[in-house]
């Protein structure tokens, strides 16, 4: 252990000074200073920590907000959108506009909907922000099949939802409108109406001739006709539903006549 006890040392110009040995602690007496060339620090600030303001930088910037050493900030994680849910949820093919509901919504987000068989992609003709919970976005889809949506907000969080949109054309009616016969009345009918991808047809107003029913899935009318008295139009009008619930509706006729019948009851 080295001990020295000098009132002051003065070295040589370009003298390199040792003071102590390794393992030495080296202690300056309270009230001293030790002067430094950019400086002097004392005693007492030797044997603490060194406080930020004798520090070049005493604060650092975190997200935009400066920070004192020593200090502390709450740093907010990434706010992503949510999805809950789209109205309507069956479209077809022209334009349509949906309204989507979630949370942390930006405006304006991206939205796009993503094919779920072949993954193509079609971005929203148009996107309007309500709100953090609701946004409105028109598409035009061509394709028909179901699809996600995923909805980006501009700092690049994003969502994407499930399959949740179906996009279907409405039955297209292939029985052309208006009458569909005329019969005797009391004589045995059947016709059939038709649209492509129904896959239910029913009477919505009117009715049909005594004795007839329409078969509701495959559109067929059918049965022998009665209570005709006299010759008779009946209007009616079918709507065709296809498996997303959308339908298409139709006016028809079906005249009964009952001359023949009555010639016959009379002889003549």
């Amino acid at each position: 252990m080295s001990q020295i006890e000098v009132d002051k040392v003065i070295p040589q110009s370009g003298t390199s000074l040792q003071i102590g040995e390794n393992g030495d602690t080296i202690t300056l007496p309270a009230g001293t200073t030790l002067t430094l060339p950019n400086g002097a620090i004392s005693n007492d600030e030797l044997a603490g920590s060194i406080a930020n303001s004798k520090l070049a930088n005493s604060a650092i910037t975190i997200n935009g907000s400066s920070v004192s050493l020593g200090g502390s900030v709450t740093i907010q994680g990434e706010t992503r959108p949510t999805f809950s849910s789209v109205s309507p949820t069956v479209i077809t093919n022209a334009q349509a506009t949906l309204t989507i509901a979630g949370t942390n919504f930006v405006s304006v987000p991206l939205v796009t909907a993503v094919n779920s068989t072949s993954g193509a992609t079609i971005v929203a003709d148009e996107v309007s922000f309500s709100s953090a919970t609701s946004i409105t976005a028109k598409f035009t889809i061509a394709v028909d099949g179901t699809y996600k949506l995923y909805i980006e907000n501009p700092d690049g969080n994003a969502v994407q939802s499930g399959a949740v949109l179906t996009v279907s054309d409405v039955p297209s009616w292939t029985t052309s409108a208006g009458s569909l016969g005329t019969f005797a009345g009391g004589s045995a009918i059947s016709v059939t109406v038709a649209a492509t991808d129904a896959t239910a047809f029913a009477v919505q107003s009117g009715s049909l001739p005594g004795g007839l029913s329409l078969n509701t899935s495959s559109g067929v009318i059918s049965g022998n006709e009665s209570g005709a008295t006299q010759t008779t139009t009946y209007n009616f009008t079918i709507r065709a539903t296809d498996a997303q619930s959308q339908t298409a509706d139709r006016a028809f006729s079906i005249t009964i006549t009952t001359e023949i019948g009555n010639a016959a009851r009379f002889g003549v």
